[in-house]
C-alpha cells in the first residue's frame, strides 16, 4: 500500500519480465522519445496554456455543459462523478448524438467545447444545435472548423497542447480547467513527482503491466472491469478508453468489458465462473459505509444476519464473496480500493493506469498514442454525407 487514500492489490505474481520492465520505465520517464512528453502533464511542474488569474471570471457561471467525445469528455465525466459532494455546480455532457436537452440558464451557463483536431463531426454538430451560452474553446492551436468558429465569436480559446491526446488529457488543460471551474484544486490531482519516488508504487505497477503481459502473451485477453460504486462508472468507462484505444492495433489489443456488480452475479457471473477461461478480472470499489441501512422489523426469521446492515455492507460483502471463489477456482483478479474520494486519489488512479498503459505499449511494440484505424470510419461518414 502506497497511500492512505487508495489501496491496490497485484495480481498473484510470478516473475517474468520485471527488470525488462523496469528498463522501460526508466526509459519512458527520461522521455528520449517525443511521443512520451505527455508525461509532463502528470507533474506540477507542467505549465498550463491557460492563465490561472485570466480565467478566474469563468468561475461565476452556475452550471458547465461540456461538449466533447471520447476523452475529450470521459476524463471531465470521471472526474465530476467522482467528486459530486465536493461540487455544487451542474454539469452537462454532450458527449453523444441524439442527447437529452437539459434546461440551463443561458447567462448562468458555460460551455466548454473540446476538440483536439478541432473537426470532430459530433461535437460541431451538438455545438451548432444546442450551444447558446458563454463559450470556452479547447482545441488545437492550428487551423480548423472549430478554432475558426472561437475567432469569429471571439472566444476564449485554450490550446489543447498537440503532444496530449485525448484519453491521457485528464491532467492537462482539457480535465484541468474544467476542474479549476468546478471549485476543485488542479494541483491536488498531481501527485506524479511522488509516486515515482514511492517504491511500492513502483513495485504495483510493474507486478501488474507483467501479469498482463503474460496474460496477452497466452492469450487471456478479455480484460472484465467488476465495478461495486455507481460512482465509478465514468472513471471506468474513461479507463475502458484508454486501454481499448491505446493497445487496440495491428491485430494485438487487450477487449475491456465493463461489468456493474451485484447485478451481474445474476447474469453474467456464470459465465465468468464456469464459462472459457480467457478472462482477468479489475475489481474497483469506494469504500463508504453511508447510504440507506434495511429496516430490521420487515425483516422475516431466517434471515437475521441482514439486520442493522447497510447496502454498501452488502455490497462489500459481495465483494469479498467474489474475490474468495475468484481465488479458489484459480480466476486472476486484482482490486482497486478507494479509501478516501479526493482530488489526490483520483490524480493517482489518472496516473497509475497511464502508466500501466504507455508501459504496455512499448512492451506490445504498439505505440499507445496513435488510433489509426478510426479515422477509416471518419473518412466514410463524410464521404456518404457528401
Amino acid at each position: 500500500m502506497f497511500s492512505k487514500k487508495i489501496k491496490i492489490s497485484c495480481f498473484d505474481f510470478k516473475k517474468k519480465n520485471s527488470e525488462k520492465i523496469k528498463r522501460l520505465f526508466s526509459e519512458i520517464l527520461q522521455k528520449k522519445d517525443p511521443s512520451y512528453k505527455v508525461i509532463d502533464t502528470f507533474s506540477n511542474r507542467y505549465r498550463y496554456s491557460y492563465d490561472k488569474k485570466k480565467i478566474a471570471r469563468l468561475r461565476k457561471y452556475k452550471s458547465i455543459s461540456v461538449f466533447g467525445l471520447g476523452g475529450s469528455s470521459l476524463c471531465i465525466k470521471a472526474i465530476y462523478d467522482f467528486l459530486k459532494l465536493k461540487i455544487r455546480k451542474k454539469v452537462y455532457f454532450y458527449d453523444n448524438l441524439d442527447v437529452a436537452v437539459p434546461k440551463t440558464v443561458k447567462k448562468k451557463n458555460l460551455d466548454i467545447i473540446i476538440s483536439k483536431s478541432g473537426s470532430t463531426l459530433e461535437t460541431i454538430i451538438n455545438q451548432n444545435i444546442f450551444s447558446n451560452s458563454k463559450k470556452v474553446f479547447i482545441t488545437e492551436n492550428k487551423r480548423s472548423y472549430l478554432r475558426d468558429l472561437a475567432l469569429k465569436l471571439k472566444s476564449d480559446i485554450i490550446e489543447h497542447r498537440n503532444f496530449v491526446g485525448g484519453r491521457y488529457s485528464a491532467l492537462s488543460e482539457v480535465g484541468m480547467l474544467p476542474a479549476e471551474l468546478l471549485g476543485l484544486k488542479s494541483e491536488k490531482f498531481k501527485k506524479f513527482d511522488n509516486l515515482i519516488k514511492n517504491k511500492n508504487f513502483k513495485s504495483t505497477l510493474i507486478n501488474n503491466v507483467d501479469m498482463m503481459y503474460k496474460f496477452y502473451s497466452s492469450g487471456k485477453t478479455n480484460s472484465v472491469i467488476l465495478n461495486f460504486d455507481k460512482s465509478l462508472i465514468s472513471l471506468i468507462e474513461w479507463y475502458q478508453q484508454l486501454l481499448s484505444e491505446s493497445l487496440g492495433k495491428k491485430g494485438k489489443g487487450f477487449f475491456p468489458i465493463i461489468s456493474n456488480l451485484p447485478k451481474d452475479n445474476h447474469s453474467l457471473m456464470q459465465l465468468y465462473l464456469d464459462g472459457n477461461k480467457n478472462n482477468f478480472f479489475t475489481i474497483f470499489d469506494a469504500i463508504d459505509q453511508k447510504g440507506p441501512k434495511i429496516k430490521n422489523k420487515n425483516l422475516f426469521s431466517g434471515y437475521n444476519f441482514l439486520k442493522n446492515k447497510s447496502v454498501k455492507s452488502v455490497m462489500i460483502a459481495q465483494k469479498h464473496a467474489v474475490k474468495r471463489v475468484f481465488k479458489k477456482q484459480g480466476l486472476k483478479f486484482r482490486n482497486f480500493e478507494i479509501l478516501n474520494k479526493d482530488e489526490e486519489s483520483l490524480g493517482i488512479i489518472f496516473t497509475y493506469f497511464m502508466l500501466e498503459t504507455i508501459l504496455l505499449g512499448k512492451l506490445m511494440k504498439l505505440n499507445p498514442f496513435n488510433q489509426p484505424a478510426v479515422e477509416s470510419i471518419k473518412k466514410e461518414t463524410k464521404r456518404i454525407l457528401s
